[in-house]
């Protein structure tokens, strides 16, 4: 674990982001500074040693100074409102279980939970890519396909606890060979998420050329002017440009900002404004597709950022 001045901020908060193969922690001050951070490997599907893997990084995180320091925590899913439970995690050993009320009483603390993509738009329309937006559209594209909408600084979630889950919605205006899709983890057919994640471009490309390639060896086989990787990539661009203007046309955001691993793929930020534009039910057809400001941080910093209050109010729920 990595420590700065400890003065440099006078009301610590930790927050973890949970994720498919790693558990990231961060301190962060008032002023956003990170004071200190630590990281563990995921338990992958073993509910109760995820459960201690989280308590044991908090505790490291919130030791000797930081004892009073609020918790936050990012989850790929939500809580359920009806009933408490996770749900509609992708990390599907997490679905049913009563994360909340197991991880306060490991930590004998309260904590406040919530999506990790909530958790990424959250931190960078606190001091990120969208600082000083009125609303703004968080993506997160990497083993999965979340997003996140902060409206006047606050999280819009939902009676449901399912705001900004566009990556099970099916794809908007499918070609012919497009329809129905691949089969989801969900139990649907076609959700943006088998098209637009890391995943889902690794599977496109095999069923279009019998190559089996990681999602970041294609974008770099197709900078170095491999045809195959290029067409596999314009028709990833085509796809989240489509799901991309359905947000637009709903909610309407002054800014989207992409993270996760496919983040790095430098094109799209060149590409998705023509590509969304012809989608935009507007004659203002200009769109900001902006990279994170934090990376791989901005998780962590949002889950820390739910006990910060903006513009007066407290950034999400109790829940």
């Amino acid at each position: 674990m990595e420590k700065a001045d400890r003065t440099a901020a006078y009301r610590p908060r930790v927050g973890i982001d949970l994720g498919g193969t790693k558990i990231a922690g961060i301190v962060i001050g008032d002023d956003g500074k990170t004071i200190a951070e630590a990281r563990c490997n995921t338990p992958k599907g073993d509910y109760q040693q995820t459960i201690s893997a989280i308590s044991a990084l908090a505790t490291e995180l919130t030791a000797q100074s930081y004892r009073g320091a609020s918790v936050g925590i990012g989850i790929p899913g939500s809580i359920s409102p009806a009933t408490g439970r996770v749900q509609n995690a992708n990390s599907t050993w997490l679905n049913g279980r009563p994360f909340k009320e197991d991880i306060e009483a490991a930590l004998e603390r309260s904590v406040r939970i919530a999506n990790d993509a909530n958790c990424f738009a959250l931190s960078e329309a606190a001091d990120g890519a969208a600082a000083g937006c009125k609303s703004m559209f968080g993506v997160i594209l990497g083993t999965g396909c979340g997003g996140g909408l902060v409206i006047d600084g606050r999280i819009v979630d939902g009676p449901r606890g399912i705001g900004g889950e566009w990556g099970h919605n099916p794809l908007p205006w499918p070609d012919a060979d497009e329809y129905p899709g691949p089969l989801c983890w969900c139990g649907r057919h076609g959700c943006l998420e088998m098209w637009v994640s890391g995943p889902g471009l690794t599977d496109d490309h095999r069923r279009s050329f019998s190559e089996e390639l990681p999602a970041e060896v294609i974008a770099s086989k197709a900078h170095d002017g491999h045809p195959e990787a290029a067409q596999t990539l314009a028709r990833h661009a085509s796809r989240l440009a489509r799901g991309l203007a359905g947000i637009i046309n709903v909610f309407d955001p002054e800014r989207i900002v992409i993270g996760g691993g496919l983040s790095n793929m430098a094109h799209l930020y060149e590409d998705l404004p023509d590509l969304i534009a012809p989608h935009i039910f507007s004659d203002n057809k200009r769109v900001l597709v902006v990279p994170p400001a934090h990376g791989p941080e901005s998780g962590a910093r949002g889950a820390a950022w739910l006990w910060e209050p903006i513009s007066g109010q407290d950034s999400a729920a109790d829940t």
